[in-house]
Protein backbone atom coordinates (compact mmCIF):
# COMPACT_ATOMS: atom_id res chain seq x y z
CA UNK A 1 0.00 0.00 0.00
CA UNK A 2 1.57 3.51 -0.76
CA UNK A 3 1.28 5.86 1.82
CA UNK A 4 0.01 9.55 0.59
CA UNK A 5 1.91 12.70 1.49
CA UNK A 6 1.19 14.16 4.87
CA UNK A 7 -1.95 16.93 4.60
CA UNK A 8 -0.23 20.02 6.63
CA UNK A 9 3.05 21.16 7.17
CA UNK A 10 3.14 20.17 10.59
CA UNK A 11 2.30 16.29 9.88
CA UNK A 12 5.61 17.07 7.06
CA UNK A 13 7.73 17.93 9.67
CA UNK A 14 6.96 15.49 12.34
CA UNK A 15 7.32 12.58 10.02
CA UNK A 16 10.23 14.24 8.38
CA UNK A 17 11.62 14.14 12.59
CA UNK A 18 10.38 10.82 12.61
CA UNK A 19 12.86 9.78 10.06
CA UNK A 20 15.55 12.29 10.71
CA UNK A 21 16.03 10.62 14.17
CA UNK A 22 16.77 7.50 12.72
CA UNK A 23 19.01 9.00 10.07
CA UNK A 24 20.42 11.40 12.21
CA UNK A 25 23.15 11.03 15.00
CA UNK A 26 21.51 11.10 18.02
CA UNK A 27 23.66 13.91 19.84
CA UNK A 28 22.94 15.83 16.49
CA UNK A 29 19.47 15.62 16.58
CA UNK A 30 19.15 16.38 20.39
CA UNK A 31 20.71 19.25 19.55
CA UNK A 32 19.62 20.88 16.55
CA UNK A 33 16.22 19.29 16.02
CA UNK A 34 14.07 18.02 18.70
CA UNK A 35 12.78 21.51 19.34
CA UNK A 36 12.07 22.83 15.59
CA UNK A 37 8.85 23.56 14.60
CA UNK A 38 7.45 24.24 10.97
CA UNK A 39 5.51 27.54 10.48
CA UNK A 40 3.96 26.75 7.66
CA UNK A 41 4.31 26.12 3.51
CA UNK A 42 5.38 29.14 1.44
CA UNK A 43 4.79 27.92 -2.28
CA UNK A 44 7.82 25.26 -2.49
CA UNK A 45 9.48 26.35 0.35
CA UNK A 46 9.17 24.91 4.13
CA UNK A 47 9.78 27.31 6.63
CA UNK A 48 10.75 25.92 9.99
CA UNK A 49 11.43 27.59 12.81
CA UNK A 50 14.45 26.85 15.15
CA UNK A 51 14.88 28.64 18.98
CA UNK A 52 17.92 30.56 18.39
CA UNK A 53 19.73 31.87 15.64
CA UNK A 54 22.87 29.50 16.43
CA UNK A 55 20.35 26.79 15.73
CA UNK A 56 19.42 28.01 12.57
CA UNK A 57 23.44 28.39 11.23
CA UNK A 58 24.29 24.85 12.88
CA UNK A 59 21.24 23.00 10.53
CA UNK A 60 21.88 25.11 7.52
CA UNK A 61 25.83 24.18 8.02
CA UNK A 62 25.86 20.14 9.15
CA UNK A 63 22.49 18.98 8.24
CA UNK A 64 21.23 20.84 5.79
CA UNK A 65 21.51 17.97 2.85
CA UNK A 66 20.05 15.41 4.76
CA UNK A 67 17.10 17.23 5.87
CA UNK A 68 16.18 18.50 2.10
CA UNK A 69 16.78 14.57 1.12
CA UNK A 70 14.28 13.49 3.80
CA UNK A 71 11.93 16.65 3.52
CA UNK A 72 11.37 15.64 -0.07
CA UNK A 73 10.86 11.97 0.49
CA UNK A 74 8.53 12.51 3.17
CA UNK A 75 6.59 15.12 1.12
CA UNK A 76 6.90 13.18 -1.95
CA UNK A 77 7.63 16.47 -4.32
CA UNK A 78 10.63 18.91 -4.30
CA UNK A 79 10.62 21.19 -1.08
CA UNK A 80 12.97 23.43 -0.24
CA UNK A 81 13.36 23.77 3.49
CA UNK A 82 14.06 27.37 4.98
CA UNK A 83 15.03 28.08 8.78
CA UNK A 84 13.94 30.87 10.65
CA UNK A 85 14.36 31.80 14.15
CA UNK A 86 11.24 31.36 16.28
CA UNK A 87 7.61 32.07 14.38
CA UNK A 88 8.73 35.48 12.77
CA UNK A 89 12.79 35.89 13.18
CA UNK A 90 15.15 36.16 10.31
CA UNK A 91 16.52 33.26 8.34
CA UNK A 92 19.43 31.47 9.72
CA UNK A 93 22.12 31.82 7.31
CA UNK A 94 25.63 30.69 8.07
CA UNK A 95 27.66 33.12 6.33
CA UNK A 96 25.52 36.34 7.65
CA UNK A 97 25.45 34.98 11.28
CA UNK A 98 23.01 35.58 13.48
CA UNK A 99 24.57 39.15 14.79
CA UNK A 100 24.94 40.46 11.05
CA UNK A 101 24.11 44.37 10.86
CA UNK A 102 25.21 45.06 8.22
CA UNK A 103 23.14 47.37 6.54
CA UNK A 104 20.49 46.90 4.48
CA UNK A 105 19.22 49.98 3.11
CA UNK A 106 20.46 49.89 -0.20
CA UNK A 107 20.32 46.21 -1.16
CA UNK A 108 18.56 45.16 -3.84
CA UNK A 109 15.24 46.11 -5.22
CA UNK A 110 12.41 43.24 -4.23
CA UNK A 111 11.17 40.45 -7.04
CA UNK A 112 11.46 40.14 -10.08
CA UNK A 113 14.91 41.37 -10.13
CA UNK A 114 15.95 38.59 -8.62
CA UNK A 115 14.73 34.80 -8.23
CA UNK A 116 11.53 34.63 -6.34
CA UNK A 117 12.78 30.96 -4.65
CA UNK A 118 16.29 32.18 -3.88
CA UNK A 119 16.87 35.68 -2.79
CA UNK A 120 20.14 37.03 -2.43
CA UNK A 121 21.47 36.92 1.30
CA UNK A 122 21.77 40.19 2.49
CA UNK A 123 24.88 40.59 4.60
CA UNK A 124 26.65 38.70 1.73
CA UNK A 125 28.70 41.99 -0.24
CA UNK A 126 31.59 43.16 -1.42
CA UNK A 127 31.90 45.20 1.52
CA UNK A 128 32.05 42.22 3.69
CA UNK A 129 33.82 39.89 1.85
CA UNK A 130 37.70 39.75 3.15
CA UNK A 131 40.11 39.82 0.60
CA UNK A 132 43.43 37.68 1.35
CA UNK A 133 45.77 36.04 -1.10
CA UNK A 134 43.76 32.42 -0.81
CA UNK A 135 41.22 34.94 -2.94
CA UNK A 136 42.50 37.79 -4.11
CA UNK A 137 42.04 36.63 -7.95
CA UNK A 138 38.51 35.32 -7.41
CA UNK A 139 37.29 38.32 -5.39
CA UNK A 140 38.97 40.70 -8.21
CA UNK A 141 37.43 38.73 -11.42
CA UNK A 142 33.81 38.91 -9.12
CA UNK A 143 34.00 42.48 -9.00
CA UNK A 144 35.36 43.18 -12.87
CA UNK A 145 32.02 41.00 -13.44
CA UNK A 146 30.06 43.55 -11.39
CA UNK A 147 31.34 46.48 -12.98
CA UNK A 148 31.50 45.40 -16.55
CA UNK A 149 28.80 42.12 -16.58
CA UNK A 150 28.62 40.55 -19.92
CA UNK A 151 31.78 42.28 -21.00
CA UNK A 152 34.33 40.24 -19.57
CA UNK A 153 35.02 37.40 -18.32
CA UNK A 154 31.78 35.51 -19.48
CA UNK A 155 31.21 32.88 -18.10
CA UNK A 156 32.85 33.29 -14.65
CA UNK A 157 33.90 29.96 -13.17
CA UNK A 158 34.23 30.04 -9.35
CA UNK A 159 35.67 26.56 -7.91
CA UNK A 160 36.94 25.75 -4.33
CA UNK A 161 35.96 23.35 -1.17
CA UNK A 162 33.05 23.90 0.76
CA UNK A 163 32.47 27.30 2.81
CA UNK A 164 35.56 29.65 1.36
CA UNK A 165 34.02 31.83 -0.19
CA UNK A 166 32.29 31.02 -3.40
CA UNK A 167 28.62 31.48 -2.34
CA UNK A 168 29.67 35.31 -0.93
CA UNK A 169 30.92 36.16 -4.51
CA UNK A 170 28.62 35.22 -5.76
CA UNK A 171 25.49 36.94 -3.78
CA UNK A 172 27.88 39.95 -3.89
CA UNK A 173 27.41 40.10 -7.69
CA UNK A 174 24.26 39.98 -7.25
CA UNK A 175 23.82 42.96 -5.15
CA UNK A 176 25.74 44.57 -7.35
CA UNK A 177 24.11 44.36 -10.15
CA UNK A 178 20.39 44.92 -8.93
CA UNK A 179 21.68 47.69 -7.35
CA UNK A 180 21.93 48.91 -10.94
CA UNK A 181 18.46 47.70 -11.65
CA UNK A 182 19.66 44.76 -13.55
CA UNK A 183 17.75 41.49 -13.32
CA UNK A 184 19.44 39.06 -11.83
CA UNK A 185 18.87 35.38 -10.77
CA UNK A 186 19.96 33.29 -8.43
CA UNK A 187 19.26 29.71 -8.17
CA UNK A 188 21.34 26.97 -6.88
CA UNK A 189 21.60 24.14 -9.60
CA UNK A 190 19.34 21.90 -7.56
CA UNK A 191 16.65 24.32 -7.63
CA UNK A 192 17.05 24.47 -11.46
CA UNK A 193 16.59 20.81 -11.81
CA UNK A 194 13.54 20.70 -10.08
CA UNK A 195 12.57 24.00 -11.81
CA UNK A 196 12.96 22.18 -14.77
CA UNK A 197 11.41 19.06 -14.70
CA UNK A 198 8.68 20.44 -13.12
CA UNK A 199 8.27 22.52 -16.26
CA UNK A 200 8.56 19.44 -18.00
CA UNK A 201 6.23 18.29 -16.13
CA UNK A 202 3.51 20.69 -15.92
CA UNK A 203 3.97 21.68 -19.94
CA UNK A 204 5.16 25.19 -18.76
CA UNK A 205 8.59 24.89 -21.17
CA UNK A 206 8.12 28.17 -22.39
CA UNK A 207 7.80 29.89 -19.34
CA UNK A 208 10.68 27.91 -17.42
CA UNK A 209 12.69 29.72 -20.91
CA UNK A 210 10.95 32.90 -20.15
CA UNK A 211 11.80 33.38 -16.64
CA UNK A 212 15.32 32.82 -17.04
CA UNK A 213 16.38 33.88 -20.38
CA UNK A 214 14.63 37.55 -19.82
CA UNK A 215 17.45 38.11 -16.82
CA UNK A 216 20.46 40.31 -17.24
CA UNK A 217 22.69 37.52 -15.39
CA UNK A 218 22.30 34.51 -14.56
CA UNK A 219 23.92 33.08 -10.59
CA UNK A 220 24.00 29.79 -10.52
CA UNK A 221 25.51 27.88 -7.72
CA UNK A 222 27.14 24.27 -7.39
CA UNK A 223 26.91 22.85 -10.69
CA UNK A 224 28.03 20.09 -9.84
CA UNK A 225 24.74 19.13 -8.19
CA UNK A 226 23.61 18.10 -11.96
CA UNK A 227 26.54 16.24 -13.19
CA UNK A 228 24.35 12.79 -12.69
CA UNK A 229 21.46 14.77 -14.50
CA UNK A 230 21.61 14.17 -18.26
CA UNK A 231 18.24 16.31 -18.94
CA UNK A 232 18.77 19.16 -16.76
CA UNK A 233 22.34 19.64 -18.29
CA UNK A 234 20.34 20.11 -21.46
CA UNK A 235 18.34 22.55 -20.43
CA UNK A 236 21.06 24.60 -18.60
CA UNK A 237 23.44 24.29 -21.91
CA UNK A 238 20.64 25.92 -24.01
CA UNK A 239 19.83 28.40 -21.14
CA UNK A 240 23.71 29.50 -20.78
CA UNK A 241 23.75 29.44 -24.95
CA UNK A 242 20.74 31.85 -24.95
CA UNK A 243 21.74 33.95 -22.66
CA UNK A 244 25.86 34.18 -23.47
CA UNK A 245 24.72 34.57 -27.07
CA UNK A 246 22.57 37.92 -25.67
CA UNK A 247 25.71 39.04 -24.35
CA UNK A 248 24.02 38.82 -20.61
CA UNK A 249 26.74 37.26 -17.59
CA UNK A 250 26.61 33.94 -16.75
CA UNK A 251 28.94 33.31 -13.03
CA UNK A 252 28.79 29.25 -12.01
CA UNK A 253 30.35 28.26 -8.74
CA UNK A 254 31.58 24.48 -8.27
CA UNK A 255 33.29 22.66 -5.53
CA UNK A 256 35.97 21.42 -8.51
CA UNK A 257 37.55 22.29 -11.47
CA UNK A 258 35.47 22.29 -14.59
CA UNK A 259 37.76 19.72 -16.32
CA UNK A 260 37.32 17.18 -13.36
CA UNK A 261 33.68 17.61 -13.01
CA UNK A 262 31.18 14.86 -14.35
CA UNK A 263 29.21 17.26 -16.63
CA UNK A 264 29.10 16.91 -20.47
CA UNK A 265 31.82 18.34 -22.48
CA UNK A 266 29.70 20.48 -23.89
CA UNK A 267 29.12 22.40 -20.79
CA UNK A 268 32.76 22.18 -19.78
CA UNK A 269 34.01 23.92 -23.03
CA UNK A 270 31.37 26.74 -22.06
CA UNK A 271 32.70 27.37 -18.75
CA UNK A 272 36.56 26.76 -19.85
CA UNK A 273 35.48 29.03 -22.29
CA UNK A 274 35.18 32.21 -19.87
CA UNK A 275 37.58 32.70 -16.90
CA UNK A 276 38.20 29.81 -14.20
CA UNK A 277 39.23 30.77 -10.70
CA UNK A 278 39.76 29.20 -7.47
CA UNK A 279 39.32 30.04 -3.74
CA UNK A 280 42.20 28.41 -1.46
CA UNK A 281 41.86 27.65 2.60
CA UNK A 282 42.65 31.39 4.58
CA UNK A 283 46.01 31.81 6.23
CA UNK A 284 47.09 33.27 9.61
CA UNK A 285 46.18 36.72 8.65
CA UNK A 286 43.38 36.38 6.34
CA UNK A 287 41.51 34.35 8.77
CA UNK A 288 42.25 37.46 11.72
CA UNK A 289 41.22 40.02 9.18
CA UNK A 290 37.23 37.64 8.60
CA UNK A 291 37.54 37.67 12.34
CA UNK A 292 38.17 41.24 13.18
CA UNK A 293 35.14 41.88 10.49
CA UNK A 294 33.04 39.55 11.93
CA UNK A 295 33.38 41.18 15.38
CA UNK A 296 33.17 44.99 13.82
CA UNK A 297 29.87 44.16 12.56
CA UNK A 298 28.27 42.34 15.27
CA UNK A 299 29.33 45.03 17.52
CA UNK A 300 31.26 42.63 20.08
CA UNK A 301 34.14 44.16 19.66
CA UNK A 302 36.18 40.87 20.73
CA UNK A 303 39.27 41.61 21.96
CA UNK A 304 42.85 41.55 20.07
CA UNK A 305 43.73 37.54 22.14
CA UNK A 306 40.38 36.37 21.74
CA UNK A 307 40.58 36.84 17.71
CA UNK A 308 43.88 35.80 17.60
CA UNK A 309 43.64 32.98 19.51
CA UNK A 310 40.42 31.82 17.07
CA UNK A 311 42.45 32.64 14.31
CA UNK A 312 45.47 29.97 15.23
CA UNK A 313 42.69 27.15 15.43
CA UNK A 314 43.11 24.70 12.70
CA UNK A 315 39.57 25.60 11.25
CA UNK A 316 40.39 26.52 7.18
CA UNK A 317 36.61 26.50 6.67
CA UNK A 318 36.09 30.43 6.78
CA UNK A 319 32.25 29.08 7.70
CA UNK A 320 33.72 26.85 10.71
CA UNK A 321 35.67 29.97 11.26
CA UNK A 322 32.87 32.63 12.21
CA UNK A 323 30.69 29.92 13.80
CA UNK A 324 33.33 30.20 16.83
CA UNK A 325 33.43 33.33 16.99
CA UNK A 326 29.05 33.73 16.72
CA UNK A 327 29.85 31.09 19.36
CA UNK A 328 32.01 33.00 21.74
CA UNK A 329 29.66 36.20 21.01
CA UNK A 330 26.21 34.16 21.65
CA UNK A 331 28.12 32.78 25.21
CA UNK A 332 29.06 35.96 26.04
CA UNK A 333 25.72 37.73 26.09
CA UNK A 334 23.80 34.55 27.58
CA UNK A 335 25.92 34.82 30.68
CA UNK A 336 26.06 38.71 30.65
CA UNK A 337 30.01 39.56 30.77
CA UNK A 338 32.74 40.59 28.38
CA UNK A 339 34.46 38.74 25.96
CA UNK A 340 37.99 37.38 27.15
CA UNK A 341 39.90 34.43 26.52
CA UNK A 342 39.14 32.52 29.17
CA UNK A 343 35.49 33.13 28.45
CA UNK A 344 36.15 31.86 24.68
CA UNK A 345 37.81 28.89 25.97
CA UNK A 346 34.95 27.88 27.95
CA UNK A 347 32.36 28.55 25.07
CA UNK A 348 33.64 26.38 22.83
CA UNK A 349 33.81 23.94 25.58
CA UNK A 350 30.22 24.41 26.56
CA UNK A 351 28.36 25.37 23.58
CA UNK A 352 29.10 22.31 21.49
CA UNK A 353 29.63 18.62 22.95
CA UNK A 354 33.08 18.47 20.76
CA UNK A 355 34.75 20.90 19.09
CA UNK A 356 33.82 21.59 15.56
CA UNK A 357 35.15 17.96 14.37
CA UNK A 358 36.30 17.35 10.36
CA UNK A 359 34.53 14.56 8.57
CA UNK A 360 35.56 10.90 9.48
CA UNK A 361 37.99 9.56 6.65
CA UNK A 362 37.15 7.06 4.50
CA UNK A 363 38.87 4.32 6.39
CA UNK A 364 36.83 4.99 9.73
CA UNK A 365 33.68 4.67 7.79
CA UNK A 366 34.82 1.77 6.00
CA UNK A 367 35.89 0.18 9.17
CA UNK A 368 32.75 0.94 11.07
CA UNK A 369 30.66 -0.67 8.25
CA UNK A 370 32.63 -4.02 7.82
CA UNK A 371 32.60 -4.47 11.31
CA UNK A 372 29.46 -4.12 11.83
CA UNK A 373 28.34 -6.58 8.81
CA UNK A 374 30.70 -8.99 9.16
CA UNK A 375 31.92 -8.63 5.55
CA UNK A 376 35.77 -8.12 5.44
CA UNK A 377 37.27 -4.53 3.33
CA UNK A 378 39.14 -6.93 0.54
CA UNK A 379 35.28 -8.21 -0.33
CA UNK A 380 33.75 -5.16 0.00
CA UNK A 381 35.89 -3.26 -2.00
CA UNK A 382 36.23 -6.28 -4.78
CA UNK A 383 33.64 -7.63 -7.58
CA UNK A 384 31.05 -9.88 -5.72
CA UNK A 385 27.41 -9.08 -5.73
CA UNK A 386 25.86 -11.58 -3.12
CA UNK A 387 22.98 -9.72 -1.08
CA UNK A 388 25.11 -9.21 1.80
CA UNK A 389 28.02 -7.43 0.61
CA UNK A 390 26.14 -5.56 -1.73
CA UNK A 391 23.65 -4.07 1.24
CA UNK A 392 27.38 -3.50 2.76
CA UNK A 393 28.57 -1.50 0.03
CA UNK A 394 25.54 0.21 -0.38
CA UNK A 395 26.10 1.35 3.51
CA UNK A 396 29.60 2.30 2.98
CA UNK A 397 28.41 4.25 -0.07
CA UNK A 398 25.63 6.14 1.52
CA UNK A 399 27.72 6.92 4.64
CA UNK A 400 31.52 8.15 2.97
CA UNK A 401 28.43 10.45 0.96
CA UNK A 402 26.73 11.86 4.01
CA UNK A 403 29.70 11.29 6.55
CA UNK A 404 32.68 11.87 5.12
CA UNK A 405 31.41 14.09 2.37
CA UNK A 406 32.82 12.90 -0.51
CA UNK A 407 32.06 13.36 -4.69
CA UNK A 408 30.66 9.96 -6.10
CA UNK A 409 33.98 9.67 -7.98
CA UNK A 410 35.65 9.43 -4.99
CA UNK A 411 33.68 6.78 -3.32
CA UNK A 412 33.70 4.61 -5.96
CA UNK A 413 37.78 4.82 -6.63
CA UNK A 414 37.41 4.05 -2.65
CA UNK A 415 35.55 0.77 -3.64
CA UNK A 416 36.95 -1.16 -6.44
CA UNK A 417 36.66 1.59 -9.50
CA UNK A 418 32.92 1.61 -9.50
CA UNK A 419 31.71 4.41 -11.89
CA UNK A 420 29.64 7.26 -10.68
CA UNK A 421 26.76 6.31 -12.14
CA UNK A 422 26.30 3.15 -10.38
CA UNK A 423 27.65 4.60 -6.63
CA UNK A 424 24.83 7.45 -7.25
CA UNK A 425 22.21 4.34 -7.76
CA UNK A 426 23.73 2.57 -5.12
CA UNK A 427 22.93 5.91 -2.53
CA UNK A 428 19.47 6.04 -3.98
CA UNK A 429 18.89 2.56 -3.47
CA UNK A 430 20.04 2.60 -0.10
CA UNK A 431 18.00 6.07 0.99
CA UNK A 432 14.67 3.93 -0.63
CA UNK A 433 15.10 1.05 1.37
CA UNK A 434 16.10 2.63 4.95
CA UNK A 435 12.33 4.05 4.50
CA UNK A 436 10.63 0.87 4.89
CA UNK A 437 13.31 -1.48 6.61
CA UNK A 438 13.63 -1.07 10.40
CA UNK A 439 16.18 -3.14 10.33
CA UNK A 440 18.11 -1.75 8.22
CA UNK A 441 17.60 1.67 9.98
CA UNK A 442 18.77 0.16 13.49
CA UNK A 443 21.86 -1.12 11.59
CA UNK A 444 22.68 2.68 9.87
CA UNK A 445 22.14 3.88 13.74
CA UNK A 446 24.63 1.14 15.04
CA UNK A 447 27.37 2.10 12.58
CA UNK A 448 26.89 5.83 12.93
CA UNK A 449 27.73 5.11 16.93
CA UNK A 450 30.43 3.07 16.39
CA UNK A 451 31.79 6.01 13.71
CA UNK A 452 31.18 8.41 16.38
CA UNK A 453 33.25 6.76 18.91
CA UNK A 454 35.91 5.82 15.94
CA UNK A 455 36.51 9.27 15.26
CA UNK A 456 36.37 9.93 18.97
CA UNK A 457 39.80 7.58 20.04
Amino acid sequence: MVQSAPATHTELWSATLGQLQLEVPRPNFETWLKDTTAIGIEGDTLIVATPSAFAAEMLERRLASVIQRVVERVAKRPLFVEFQVGAGGHQGQVSAGPNDTAPRGERQPPAPSVSVGAPLRPGLTFDSFVVGPSNRLAAAAAMKVAEEPGKVYNPLYIYSEVGLGKTHLLHAIGHALTSRGMRVMYVSSERFTNEYIKSIREGSADQFRERYRSSDALLIDDIQFIASKEQTQEGFFHTFNELHMSGKQVVVTGDEPARRSLLEERIISRLEGGLVVDIQPPDYETRYAILQSKSERSGAKAPATVLDMLARRTIMNVRELEGSLNRVIAYAQLVGTPITSELAQQALRSLLSQPPARPPSATAVISAVVEHMGVDEQTLRGPRRDKKTALARRIAMYLLREESRLPSTRVGELLGGKDHSTVLYAQKRFEEQIETDAGLRHDLIAIRQALTAKVAE
